[in-house]
């Protein structure tokens, strides 16, 4: 993930803040309020991504032996990234343990396996937990009346010609496999 300048600048205001609280003025409430959605959005754009990623390597398994390179190098990434191999992949790779790159992949995917099962034997949980979502910011300005609080609302900061953020099925549309032609019948 990376940040731009204006973000870098509130997260740092926003750091220290939080190692010296003092009052809030309300732009940097809303700017922090903002760093936290585009970060939440950052957070959901990548499980949409590894959601797609899962989708593909799923296709091109179903898809073996035909697909076998393409299937490998998408584990091979798949794996360097934390994913926990399913079954269905201990089978493919074992009907691809005749080649190099399946074997090695076989024997990293058995100790991968073999490590997520002796952890949750041993009641730790191999997958990481949930990021939490920031609720509120401590040190904010005080009501100025006897009233309480109102919670104030992020205002959307879009410009006319920002577009959202599209979907991997809207930028990679599915690959469809050619029709045969047509065979043409000679009458007579």
């Amino acid at each position: 993930m990376a940040f731009g300048a204006n973000e870098l600048r509130v997260l740092r205001r926003a750091l220290a803040i939080a190692l010296h609280p003092a009052s809030l003025s309300d732009e940097d409430v809303q700017d922090c309020l903002r760093l936290a959605g585009a970060l939440d959005e950052a957070v959901r754009e990548a499980d949409r991504l590894r959601a797609f990623l899962l989708a593909d390597l799923a296709r091109y398994r179903d898809a073996l032996p035909a697909a076998a390179g393409g299937y490998l190098g998408l584990l091979q990434d798949a794996l360097a990234a934390g994913y926990q191999p399913v079954p269905e992949d201990l089978v493919a790779l074992r009907g691809l343990r005749g080649t190099p790159t399946g074997a090695a992949l076989l024997d990293r995917c058995r100790a991968v396996a073999e490590q997520s099962v002796r952890a949750r034997l041993a009641g730790r949980s191999a997958a990481p937990l949930p990021r939490t979502r920031l609720l509120a910011i401590a040190g904010g300005r005080a009501p100025a009346s006897d009233e309480p609080p109102k919670p104030k609302q992020p205002e959307p900061s879009r410009d006319p010609l920002e577009r959202p953020m599209p979907k991997p099925s809207e930028v990679f549309p599915p690959r469809r496999r050619p029709e045969p032609p047509r065979e043409q019948r000679a009458a007579g």
